[in-house]
């Protein structure tokens, strides 16, 4: 039968993969839109704190004496991979990398609860104190980046489509 400290072990480790996971996303993605300055910023400022938040991450794993899934890094490397690369595919990228940043990022606010709640079942305060910093963290980009999808949505479709006519009513033929 498992523990909580197991729990808490292998969702560490599901974390700081998804973290690493991020930061690689977050950076290719800011490199491969062009212009959405405050969106590709933000973008890039947080795969930063990503990767920062992935040192926490093992710090938190080797105060238990664990340490990261180098297979799950690896597997979050590969999907980060296939996300910046489906850019190049997709006529509306901006659009798709903001609805898949966050849904990214909400899935992490959803994590970061899973941990807090695990790390107290487990008797680890400090990392459950460290994990409601890195909630609060997750929890400002996630509404950020909500914030940006419309945003991104309006500069899009402001670029690629005809102002509708004005005048009102419809055309006659």
């Amino acid at each position: 039968m498992s523990t909580a400290r197991d729990y808490l072990v292998i969702w560490l480790r599901d974390a700081h993969a998804a973290e690493e996971q991020a930061h690689l996303m977050l950076k290719r993605t800011a490199r491969q839109i062009d212009g959405y300055m405050s969106f590709t910023a933000g973008l890039g400022s947080h795969g930063e704190k990503s990767a920062e938040q992935a040192r926490r991450l093992e710090a938190a794993l080797e105060q238990l004496e664990e340490s990261p899934s180098l297979l799950k890094t690896l597997t979050g490397q590969i999907a980060a991979l296939g996300q910046s690369l489906s850019g190049y595919v997709v006529d509306d990228e901006p659009v798709k990398a903001a609805l898949a940043v966050a849904a990214f990022a909400h899935m992490e606010v959803a994590s970061y609860r899973l941990l807090v709640t695990a790390a107290e079942a487990a008797g680890e305060p400090a990392i459950a104190s460290m994990c409601e910093a890195l909630l609060a963290e997750e929890t400002e980009f996630a509404q950020w980046v909500d914030e940006q999808v419309p945003e991104v949505a309006r500069r899009y479709l402001s670029l690629t489509t005809a102002p509708v006519p004005t005048g009102g009513g419809l055309p006659t033929g």
